[in-house]
């Protein structure tokens, strides 16, 4: 069976990380999940995790509109870490804006763009296609 170990969902919003935890949860392929509630806190997560020898996320579901560090802000310092461990991101907004979408190019992650909410259907595809 498809599964992964670890994800972690980058949000601020605890309607829309109540409705992700529940997809996650009804998915059965998620082994663990971490929460942080902004960009600043997701990479302090894996610094720390990096830096411990713990496991790191193979997936991170981030949101943009945060306060502290929004999801580009968190985009453009992780990519400035060198990971041994592939880690898949995706994008997972309210904001359906061109500009947002066209920027998510510059991560290469304009495939990686969902608009909220996810849904359990398509949790699964992003799994099926990360093994």
């Amino acid at each position: 069976m498809n599964e992964i170990n670890l994800a972690c969902v980058v949000e601020d919003d605890p309607v829309h990380l109540f409705l992700t935890r529940q997809v996650i949860n009804l998915s059965g392929m998620v082994k663990q999940t971490v929460v942080c509630q902004n960009g600043k806190d997701a990479y302090d997560m894996l610094i720390s995790r990096i830096s411990s020898s713990e496991t790191l996320p193979d997936l991170i579901l981030l949101d943009l509109n945060m306060p502290v560090w929004d999801g580009w802000q968190f985009l453009d310092e992780i990519t400035s870490i060198s990971l041994d461990q592939k880690i898949t991101i995706y994008i997972v907004t309210s904001s359906s804006n061109e500009d947002d979408l066209r920027r998510a190019e510059k991560y290469n992650l304009s495939n990686n763009y969902i608009v909220k909410p996810i849904t359990l259907e398509k949790l699964k595809e992003i799994i099926y296609a990360m093994n």
